[in-house]
């Protein structure tokens, strides 16, 4: 299932998470730039994030850089998508601030629950994956029945429009799912899918608190129609 919009207007412009999508984006043109003069694999070694390094207290600064960084046009179209349909609901209810403090923390832990868990501590580890699962967990804890139109590839495309409650869990225990056939396989499918869950997780315990202060869903208001017996319009 690929989530295209959702259905869920805000009060606030969402300055926190056009911010963070770009700077994921200046970051990743600035690998391909690095990639077409050979010095990518240098520049992931030096600000990806590298599980035992971390354990030995060494280059903790890489918790922080490899959340901008990602391996691939589809890495990065995945996760700036679901940041950019989740996001701004969640900065909404949070504040700028509130929001950014939010997206880093649980993208440190997300980070802290892959490196107990890795089975290869030795690579290195980069994407923004962590912290957003942080946002769609939170999101399932504020606004679990708002609308959400998503892609669905099962034998056929199909366009439906579910509650956010099915797509996220769904994309919650796919990602449990993964990452523990991913211990128990020989091979290495090369996604951090237990950052995933520790992201996803820590989103959602933070986002409890505020349960009570998230306004009721509003439809929005895309078309206008009027009518000889009603002076209301939407738009």
């Amino acid at each position: 299932m690929l989530p295209i919009r959702d259905r869920n207007p805000t009060d606030t412009f969402p300055y926190i998470t056009y911010m963070l999508i770009g700077i994921n984006v200046l970051v990743f043109l600035f690998e391909l730039l690095l990639d077409s003069f050979g010095q990518l694999n240098a520049f992931i070694g030096t600000w990806g994030m590298i599980p035992s390094q971390i354990m030995d207290g060494n280059r903790l600064f890489t918790l922080l850089t490899s959340m901008f960084m990602h391996g691939g046009f589809m890495h990065i179209f995945g996760n700036m998508l679901y940041l950019y349909i989740f996001g701004n609901n969640i900065e909404d209810t949070l504040g700028h601030l509130g929001y950014l403090a939010f997206y880093i923390f649980s993208g440190l832990c997300a980070s802290l629950l892959h490196i107990l868990l890795v089975t290869n501590p030795n690579v290195p580890t980069l994407g923004a994956s962590g912290a957003i699962a942080g946002v769609l967990g939170a999101y399932l804890i504020l606004f679990p029945k708002a609308k959400v139109d998503t892609l669905v590839f099962f034998f056929f495309i199909t366009w439906v429009t579910i509650p956010a409650f099915a797509l996220l869990v769904f994309w919650f225990f796919l990602q449990l799912f993964s990452g523990a056939l991913s211990i128990v396989s020989t091979g290495s499918t090369g996604v951090a899918y237990f950052a995933h869950v520790g992201g996803f997780i820590a989103g959602a315990l933070i986002a409890l608190p505020f349960r009570g202060r998230v306004s009721p869903i509003r439809e929005p208001r895309r078309f206008r129609t009027f009518s000889r017996e009603d002076e209301d319009y939407w738009y």
